[in-house]
């Protein structure tokens, strides 16, 4: 699509005269008719300011996806409200439980949001039922992998059952893959050799394996390079920072930290969910690198009259008061949560 100056600077936010600077600066290029001298700029554009070109080329060789079909965006939550903004669906499926920022974005533009009700006799997982809720008129499907905060897995079989039968209605699939990062045979796993057998959107972020939240760096993956570029366009021209990039070229240094984590995850995670129970209380057999369990209602307030605060999960759709959830951390850590937890469970 082609824009005039007025209509360029008003999609990213700026005046004209700022425009006309950008362009004297090498910033932006518009393209010019030589037959009649007309200029305009086109979507595309917009890229130049949020490129991050050194990250996104050190991101195609950790990713091994071509440099266009790579986006990166202030957080994951950041990407969720851009692609959110950019369809505008009108209905959407979400599972239940899961992350809420899905069904926030999708509620700023007025989407109705359908919840699939995991069952919990089935550990919440997502099974080949989801399929049968995806139909035409739904415009847009999340899938956290793993979810969260179940930590459950979704085979990649039917990971791509579910993207066939999203083709199959015109609907887009949006798999979030933020927590993914933390299994050692996360490739095993991963959507990414489904790019471009159809409508597919992958959220990745620094936040979470590297502690980056506070920096806020994610990118999204799709072939679909178009909505890549609308994306970027539905979001403020500067939206990552040079400090952040900056951040996620080290990060993506660090192989061996990143070993480790997984090492540790991996080692830590049975030890804990063993821990939890011989205390009496369920545990979900998770894969991320955090647990959910039941207890008993009070519990939350319990340890907080000692100076711990548990992530309660009463506030997601489909758990309710005495589901928790605990991150997997040290050896030492966890053996003082488990401590505390029998001190509380007595």
């Amino acid at each position: 699509m082609r824009y005039t100056i007025s209509e360029m600077a008003a999609l990213l936010g700026v005046t004209t005269h700022t425009l006309r600077y950008y362009e004297k600066m090498g910033l932006i290029q518009p393209e010019a008719n030589r037959e009649t001298g007309y200029r305009y700029y086109t979507v595309t554009d917009t890229r130049r300011f949020n490129l991050c070109r050194e990250l996104r080329a050190k991101l195609v060789l950790h990713e091994g996806v071509p440099a266009e079909q790579i986006l990166c965006g202030n957080g994951a939550a950041d990407l969720i409200f851009r692609l959110v903004w950019a369809q505008k669906p009108r209905r959407a499926l979400v599972t239940a439980p899961t992350f809420a920022e899905y069904a926030t974005a999708l509620e700023s533009v007025g989407c109705t949001v359908e919840r699939f009700f995991l069952r919990e006799q089935e550990d919440f997982a997502v099974t080949d039922a989801f399929c049968a809720a995806i139909r035409p008129g739904v415009d847009m499907v999340f899938l956290c992998q793993p979810n969260n905060p179940t930590g459950q897995l979704t085979t990649l079989p039917l990971m791509e059952q579910i993207l066939h039968r999203c083709a199959a209605c015109g609907t887009l699939l949006v798999v979030d893959e933020c927590f993914l990062d933390f299994l050692p045979d996360h490739a095993l796993h991963t959507a990414k050799g489904l790019l471009g057998v159809g409508n597919l959107v992958i959220l990745k972020a620094f936040t979470k394996l590297y502690g980056m939240a506070g920096v806020r760096l994610g990118y999204a993956l799709s072939a679909d390079t178009a909505l890549l570029e609308q994306m970027q366009a539905c979001g403020q021209p500067w939206g990552v920072s040079s400090l952040a990039q900056a951040a996620g070229l080290a990060a993506l240094e660090e192989t061996a930290y990143v070993e480790k984590v997984r090492a540790l995850i991996a080692e830590q995670r049975p030890r804990l969910t063993a821990g939890l129970r011989a205390l009496g209380l369920r545990v979900l057999d998770g894969r991320a690198n955090y647990l959910l369990f039941q207890a008993p209602e009070t519990l939350g307030e319990a340890l907080r009259q000692r100076g711990a605060v548990l992530r309660s999960c009463a506030n997601y759709p489909g758990l309710g008061p005495g589901w928790y959830r605990t991150a997997v951390r040290t050896g030492p850590e966890n053996e003082q949560l488990l401590k505390l937890l029998a001190e509380v469970l007595k």
